[in-house]
């Protein structure tokens, strides 16, 4: 109620009903127009944060899209690069511009120039200078725009290639030919078995060797902690019957003198490589040259033509890199999912899509929630938590002080160091049937709970 009403009533009060009545009404009214001025003082605050939310996303858009931009520039070029610098005075201003003339106008128009502009704008146009600042806020923000997607599209015009100064141990590619007499028999070329003495010294091994895929007898996945507990590369190792395992790895193809960054692995700056590998190669130089943390784990549940199918899924990305090289990228074409996305063709909803598909690290927890990584590995013994398999699988302590040296004993070598990194490993047997794995499968999944 208003003080007028209030005052009018107190002195209004013995007056006949009439105006009693009136009085009634005029607080009725009041009161009614005091409610639409609530509910429109509502609608209003909630219009006013709904524009600060959608603006806060439009600014923070911009200045991201800006910095993606020149961190492309920066990795392709080098931050001491004329490119470099010219691309961020351009970039930088231009979005220091847009965002002067929509939240500091002032500044502009302070301007002589910008003042004759407004003026001869606003007499040709017949505008108001609201309509004319409008105007400029979009013409500056559509300039912007333009720039970032010349340079959008001079970052996808970017092609890998397979003529660079390749460091020693990516700078071959592996080949492989297949038996015409028999398709189970595929001969690889260039499979990698360097002597390495430390983490960048080693003696260079290029071998020829022939594998038997009716032999193939299991799987296991290898991480290596380089980086922390989340960060880890993974490795791909294939068993055979009387024969010694055979190791797949997706790295990054560096350059002489060039260094892996997980931030630069976004931006064009690796091709993508997979190497074939024997193990005291591509294992012991993480476990023992480098001193990484390295953990090997048997996967459980597989039968025998998925073994094959996912080995056959190999061969075709060594058909499809040597046909046209890859980007490598840290979040989508990394040295794990990539791995994934081979093995969902062959198992399908046996391996759910899952986070930690993008954290490399969590990628043995994920095996052993899924039923692939065996939560009673020895049926008479108590269940293996996942703490337990980390402790059984560590590769580091069972390889301390293993001599590398190949000579004329390369072969016995490999062998005794994949046997030694199993040592203490229950090794699963293949599943005999579709229903037996899968059964299987869930039965070991729901021991992990």
């Amino acid at each position: 109620m208003s003080l007028r009403s209030f005052f009018s009533r107190l002195f209004t009060s013995h007056s006949h009903d009439r105006q009693s009545n009136n009085g009634s009404h005029s607080h009725i009214r009041e009161n009614q127009d005091h409610g639409k001025e609530n509910k429109i003082s509502g609608r209003h605050w909630l219009s006013t944060w709904r524009h600060y939310i959608v603006q806060f996303f439009i600014v923070l858009a911009l200045i991201l899209s800006a910095i993606w931009l020149l961190l492309a520039v920066w990795y392709q070029f080098g931050i001491a690069s004329a490119i470099t610098w010219l691309t961020t005075v351009v970039v930088v201003g231009l979005l220091a511009t847009v965002f002067a003339a929509r939240y500091w106008p002032q500044l502009f128009d302070k301007n002589p120039l910008h003042k004759k502009i407004a003026k001869n704008a606003t007499s040709s146009l017949n505008t108001n200078s609201q309509s004319y600042k409008r105007t400029r806020v979009k013409w500056l923000t559509g300039l912007y725009a333009a720039t970032w997607l010349a340079g959008v599209g001079w970052f996808l015009s970017i092609e890998p290639k397979q003529d660079r100064d390749w460091m020693a141990e990516v700078d071959q590619q592996v080949f492989y030919k297949r038996d015409a007499a028999n398709p189970d028999l595929i001969t690889l070329t260039n499979v990698r078995n360097f002597d390495w003495r430390t983490d960048t010294q080693a003696t260079e091994h290029w071998e020829t060797r022939t594998v038997d895929l009716s032999k193939l007898s299991g799987v296991d996945v290898t991480n290596s902690y380089w980086m922390g507990p989340l960060i880890a590369h993974t490795l791909v190792s294939f068993r055979f019957e009387n024969d010694k395992p055979l190791a797949f790895s997706f790295e990054i193809r560096k350059e002489n003198g060039e260094s892996f960054s997980a931030l630069a692995g976004f931006f064009r700056r690796y091709e993508l490589s997979l190497i074939a590998a024997e193990e005291r190669d591509i294992i012991y130089t993480r476990s023992n040259a480098r001193g990484e943390q390295v953990y090997l784990f048997p996967i459980s549940n597989l039968q025998q033509h998925e073994v094959r199918s996912l080995f056959e899924s190999y061969l075709t990305a060594i058909d499809e890199l040597n046909t046209k090289p890859a980007w490598y990228n840290t979040l989508t074409s990394n040295c794990t999912n990539i791995i994934f996305y081979m093995a969902r063709i062959v198992s399908g909803d046996r391996l759910p899509w899952d986070y930690r598909i993008w954290v490399s690290g969590w990628l043995p927890n994920y095996l052993y929630d899924v039923g692939m990584l065996d939560a009673n590995p020895n049926k008479d013994e108590q269940p293996w938590s996942m703490d337990t398999w980390y402790e059984r699988t560590h590769i580091n302590p069972k390889t301390i002080g293993f001599d590398n040296r190949s000579g004329d004993t390369s072969e016995d070598n490999g062998r005794a160091f994949s046997q030694q990194i199993r040592q203490g490993i229950p090794i699963p047997p293949l599943a005999d049937s579709q229903a037996a794995a899968e059964a299987n499968a869930q039965s070991t999944a729901q021991t992990a709970q």
